[in-house]
């Protein structure tokens, strides 16, 4: 994987690019100006990313990722991730008939839902899932590979399905080794 260099990275507008940022080089990345990406974060191979995005420390964004921040925004905390495939919109036409839809329709045709999302601290979101406008994933949490979730989630959980659900609690020992990482990082 080809990434681009970090005059590459500056050059090319971003609202912040933290330090050690590895961007694929064959990402597709829009609205530059409106993207922060902390440290040590990586976006790989054929990712859409667009629109409002935070991007917190050591995240990593997996191949065929789609991140549509809109006008509402994306964040993702720190020491999270997006499996191979992973979708995150924020915003969504009325499917139910009442309304034109599509981007090539004027907004008063439309009835469009725009809500932010947010992905906290240790989240992993597992290939294929989908997460919906307006949800927040809660601290800790994982979901399931081809989950969809609609809803916001409990902290420390494991969840999956369509819609996704709470199956089982999830673990914390990561947060004994983040102390150990980080405290390596000062030495």
């Amino acid at each position: 994987m080809a990434f681009y260099t970090r005059k590459e990275l500056e050059e090319l507008g971003f609202k912040y690019i933290g330090k050690n940022v590895k961007i694929s080089n064959r990402a597709s990345i829009y609205n530059h100006e409106l993207i922060s990406i902390g440290d040590n974060s990586r976006i790989d191979d054929f990712c859409v990313l667009s629109g409002k995005i935070t991007i917190g420390k050591n995240v990593h964004i997996a191949v065929y990722c789609n991140m549509a921040g809109g006008e509402k925004g994306i964040v993702m905390e720190d020491f999270s991730g997006l499996a191979y495939g992973v979708n995150v919109f924020t915003q969504s036409d009325d499917y139910t008939g009442l309304t034109l839809t599509n981007p090539t329709i004027p907004d008063k045709y439309k009835k469009e839902t725009k809500k932010p999302i947010f992905i906290n601290k240790h989240v992993i979101i597992g290939a294929g899932s989908m997460i919906f406008p307006g949800v927040t994933i809660e601290e800790g949490c994982s979901v399931g590979a081809m989950s969809m979730v609609t809803k916001n989630t409990k902290p420390w959980k494991i969840y999956s399905g369509i819609p996704a659900r709470p199956i089982n609690d999830r673990k914390k020992d990561m947060l004994d080794l983040e102390r150990q990482y980080l405290e390596e990082l000062k030495l």
